[in-house]
């Protein structure tokens, strides 16, 4: 299943420059999700991360990480119809074991994978890493809720 941009923006309610997850290229509901985004020079972040040595930070590897994980999230739940989901959102609980193995420049393209732990009502528990060529560059275990807007 390939979600591209436009359909990802009527899951999620982020926007630029704040939506870190350019498209889905697989996504198995209720088990995984695949999808990545480009990194580029033009990225807002790199203004001040860092001039001259420009590395896409952390926080917002995790981030992206998440808002994949939300969309999993919401495709996975086949009971609920579009109308429905357009007023829930995925709020984070919890992010453990976060590591951060190698750094992520412009123009690598980041990959997300991210997996189901478990899932019970409104409540998941996921793996996400996040992979740029196959090396693996973070990785982090992410707890959310789906909650009423």
């Amino acid at each position: 299943m390939i979600i591209d941009i436009m359909e990802i923006q009527k899951i999620i309610p982020h926007r630029y420059p704040f939506l870190l997850l350019d498209r889905v290229t697989d996504l198995v509901k209720n088990e995984t999700l695949i999808g990545y985004k480009n990194i580029t020079i033009g990225d807002h972040v790199f203004q001040g991360h860092f001039p001259g040595h420009p590395i896409y930070p952390g926080v917002m590897i995790l981030e992206g990480m998440a808002q994949a994980g939300g969309i999993l999230a919401f495709k996975s739940m086949d009971d609920m119809t579009e109308e429905q989901a357009a007023k829930k959102v995925v709020y984070f609980m919890s992010i453990d074991k976060a590591k951060f193995r190698a750094p992520v420049r412009p123009g690598d393209k980041l990959e997300y994978r991210v997996s189901v732990i478990k899932h019970k009502g409104s409540i998941w528990m996921l793996e996400g890493k996040a992979y740029v060529e196959d090396v693996l560059v973070s990785e982090a275990e992410l707890k959310a809720m789906i909650v009423d807007k």
